[in-house]
């Protein structure tokens, strides 16, 4: 994603997502191996660095969080392309399990990275999460739920807020099963991934 691309940030065009069932995700895998993100003053975090180019997926049985606040943003690549998104502000989330896998063309052919936690290990937990998806689905309830809110005046997650009239959402304690989505871009801290595996493999499996 672009360099100036935050929670508190400029005007970006708007793109197409898909919502048939609207879900929420938490993706400790490219943190844990090294994508760090910066706290800021509110305690949200902010994402500063081109994604690759290669969008990845995420799985979860079944994930609680207490604040969720989205809205319509872009990432660009290195090359300058464009992939449309929604930014996904989370508080603090609780998986029961997580898996995560990009497929990344090699000389020797597709490799498969695959990173799972969770399970009978025990629970995932994370907080302060801001997530870039192209689409996201699973079975959602909402506590609290507020559709169409001005995205500037979003205020259930601190430091995540779009630009004056631009499309957002908000919810409180949220519960989502079943979730999967394509993701291009993720930063968040305090994980606690139980069990954590990963896997480097040519034609391997990827999450669903």
């Amino acid at each position: 994603m672009s360099a100036d691309k935050r929670p508190l940030r400029g005007s970006a065009t708007e793109g197409r997502t898909n919502w048939k069932k609207t879900a929420v995700i938490a993706l400790p895998a490219f943190v844990a191996v090294g994508a760090m993100a910066s706290v800021m003053a509110e305690g949200a975090l902010a994402a500063s660095f081109a994604v690759s180019g290669t969008s990845f997926q995420v799985s979860s049985g079944r994930l609680s969080s207490q604040g969720l606040a989205s809205y319509v943003e872009t990432d660009r690549s290195v090359d300058g392309k464009g992939h449309p998104v929604a930014l996904l502000g989370i508080g603090d989330a609780t998986l029961s399990d997580i898996c995560q896998a990009a497929a990344v063309k090699t000389p020797l052919g597709t490799v498969v990275f695959k990173l799972t936690a969770g399970g009978d290990a025990g629970k995932v937990t994370a907080s302060n999460l801001v997530i870039d998806a192209e689409d996201l689905v699973g079975d959602a309830r909402f506590g609290t739920a507020e559709i169409g809110r001005d995205a500037s005046t979003l205020d259930e997650v601190p430091g995540v807020k779009g630009d004056k009239g631009k499309f957002g959402l908000q919810a409180g304690d949220i519960e989502v099963s079943g979730v999967r989505s394509n993701a291009w871009s993720a930063t968040g801290g305090n994980f606690r991934l139980k069990g954590m595996r990963v896997d480097v493999s040519l034609g391997g499996k990827k999450c669903f």
